[in-house]
């Protein structure tokens, strides 16, 4: 593994103090102007098998947000949503997504990724080391994405990431920089179980190296790594909508 990514991790707590978990538990928000869309959901995770549950709490834009009743999950073979009619969310897209953003850079010790050192970079007045991570061919619903890290070069901390999503397009992995990437910005973190995440993320279009018009906007409440995980959670009533995978 790129001993960048190490350093973060072991910045943000440590790959032991992380496997020593056993859930990732977080109420999760995330507002997209562009999109005009807003939810709210309650997550448990099970940090092991990366199977994950929801609650959904208020869905809505970001504008008019309205209290919404309804679950969905991904058991590691399907994502499920109940009741069907709630067509704005992807179960299959959203279950997993909130984990991963909020879990960097944890998850960027999982096998399938590549790492590439690329020039430190400076944001907001600050050079930052940078790392450049994506997924071997094959990996999960979208190997095309990429995250490039903005590390404290003295704490090591995540202080941000650019990121792609190739889900909805079907883009292989490439050893090209993208040319179109969203700036998130990670910020007020909190120590919780032992690991340090933040609680906040801000989004830009970032293109030809230039930050943009601002996108989207997310918090993380209720943090915990020590809830229990009920399995029974994961099965979908009858009536649920199972998403298939991206075509």
């Amino acid at each position: 593994m790129q001993r960048r990514i190490l350093r973060a991790i072991e910045a943000h707590g440590s790959l032991e103090a992380c496997y020593s978990t056993l859930t990732s538990a977080f109420a999760w928000e995330y507002s997209n102007q562009g999109m005009g869309f807003r939810f709210k959901s309650y997550q448990v995770a099970d940090n092991r098998t990366r199977k994950i549950y929801h609650t959904l709490q208020s869905l809505g834009s970001p504008e008019l947000v309205m209290p919404a009743n309804g679950r969905f999950a991904w058991d590691g073979e399907e994502a499920w949503i109940h009741p069907a009619s709630i067509e704005r969310i992807n179960p299959r897209f959203w279950a997993t997504t909130p984990y991963y953003f909020q879990l960097v850079p944890f998850v960027l010790a999982d096998p399938g990724l590549r790492y590439e050192v690329i020039p430190a970079e400076q944001l907001d007045g600050v050079v930052y080391d940078m790392v450049r991570v994506g997924y071997e061919s094959g990996v999960g619903d979208s190997p095309g994405d990429t995250y490039v890290l903005y590390l404290d070069p003295d704490s090591g901390l995540v202080r941000g990431i650019r990121y792609t999503v190739t889900y909805f397009s079907g883009k292989a992995p490439s050893a090209d920089p993208p040319k179109r990437e969203t700036l998130f910005y990670y910020e007020d973190y909190v120590t919780v179980d032992g690991l340090t995440v933040a609680t906040h993320f801000r989004g830009f279009l970032f293109e030809s190296g230039q930050i943009g018009e601002f996108k989207n906007e997310a918090w993380a409440t209720e943090i915990s790594f020590s809830e229990a995980f009920e399995s029974g959670q994961l099965i979908g009533p009858a009536e649920a909508r199972v998403q298939l995978p991206p075509a």
